[in-house]
Order: structure tokens, then sequence, then C-alpha cells
């Protein structure tokens, strides 16, 4: 039976600084793998629509050496990552952070939503999309649950749910997009994963209505010009 406790476990930013670790947040389990690749090392570029679509997050300072994330763009001017991997995106560019769901937006100068959306449904074959350094990796897999139970983010917070897949992505798939193997739809932003006694890794997303959603929610905090 899943222990929704363990998700809060492992993000998937891949940090190759101990002392961020700490800073991050306490309760959290880095792991000592945590600077492994994960997934399947692509030899070219991505395809045009997913190449814009998909932004990549780096950082380099004395306090965050080297950190990899990635953001997806809504359309608008509008991308979404995970709230965790927001050192990665500058504070000029913030719009806002959900309080209940680990989601962060931030403004971009591509405005198109080139991607088309779509909802994942159990048994779909998925594939996420990673890099590292200059590096791109795609892991691949199928869902498994659509409503799985996640930790709070915080004592006051609600519940999350969020849909898992079961594959290969590991840390540094933050923040980047999960689409459908067949249709190339987008379903869904990456955030964490969860490691089965059995050697399962079980990849955990928020599908693209909750994204809209907390989105909404971020935009009606905001106070008026």
């Amino acid at each position: 039976m899943l222990r929704p406790a363990l998700i809060a476990a492992s993000w998937m930013t891949k940090f190759r600084s101990k002392r961020q670790a700490v800073l991050g947040l306490a309760v959290l389990v880095f792991l000592t793998g945590c600077v492994t690749r994960s997934g399947v090392k692509l030899d070219g570029t991505l395809a045009p629509d997913l190449a814009y679509a998909y932004i990549p997050l780096k950082a380099s300072s004395v306090l965050f050496p080297e950190a990899d994330a990635g953001g997806v763009v809504l359309g608008g001017g509008i991308a979404v990552s995970a709230a965790h991997a927001g050192e990665l995106v500058s504070p000029a560019l913030l719009i806002g952070i959900s309080r209940d769901y680990d989601l962060l937006f931030f403004r971009t100068d591509r405005n198109q939503a080139v991607l088309a959306n779509g909802e994942p449904q159990v048994g779909e074959k998925v594939i996420a999309y990673a890099h590292y350094e200059d590096t791109l990796y795609r892991a691949e897999g199928t869902v498994t649950a659509l409503e799985a139970a996640v930790l709070p983010r915080c004592e006051s917070c609600g519940a999350q749910t969020a849909f898992v897949f079961e594959g290969n992505a590991g840390p540094g798939y933050s923040g980047g997009p999960v689409l459908d193997a067949a249709t190339g739809k987008l379903i869904g932003i990456v955030f964490g994963y969860l490691d089965q006694p059995d050697g399962r890794r079980l990849i955990y997303a928020y599908p693209l209505s909750r994204v809209f959603a907390e989105l909404k929610a971020v935009q009606g905090q905001k106070p008026p010009p």
C-alpha cells in the first residue's frame, strides 16, 4: 500500500551541492545517487514544438553551484515549473507559487502554446524530458494511477493528489513535461518520485487540469495594477 508520507522524500531536481540540500528543506531526504543521470541520452535535439515548449532551468552560484530542472510554456507568456526548483527562476520573472501544490509560475518571452493538452489515463504510455548541463534526456513510462495521495506541503495546506507513472525518470526532471507517447500531447508536469522496495520507480506529476487551476488561483491572489 502506498505510504503518502514517503512522497516528500525525493525531489527530482538534480542538486550537486549537499549544502543546497540542507538549505532547501530539512524534512526532505536527498538521495546519495541524486547526481545520477536517469533515462536515455538524446543524440540530437528535441522536435521544434517541444524545444520551444521546454525551458531548461539552470543556476550557478556560491550557494547553489549547479542545479538542473525544467519549465514548460503554457502560453500567453507564462511558464510553469516545480516550486521546489524556485531558486532557478529569476525573482523578476516570478508570477507566483501555488499554496498547496508544488507548482511555480513565471514569465517567459515564449508566448505560444504549441503543445496540445491532454489528460492522463491509466495504462497510457508517456515520455518525460530533462537535461543535465547541456545534454538532453528522455524517460519512458506507463501511467499506473490518476489520484495518488501526496503529503500536504505545509501544516495548513490542503492534501494533494497527483497522477503516477512507472518509469526511469529521476533527478533533473522536476518541472519538466510529461507527454503522451502516441500523440505528443502535454498531460502533466513532473515534481517527484518514490522508489519501491522491489526496485520500481514511481514518478509523480500534476495533470494539466490541476496546473491551470493553480495558475488561476495564483493570478487571483495578485493585487490589481
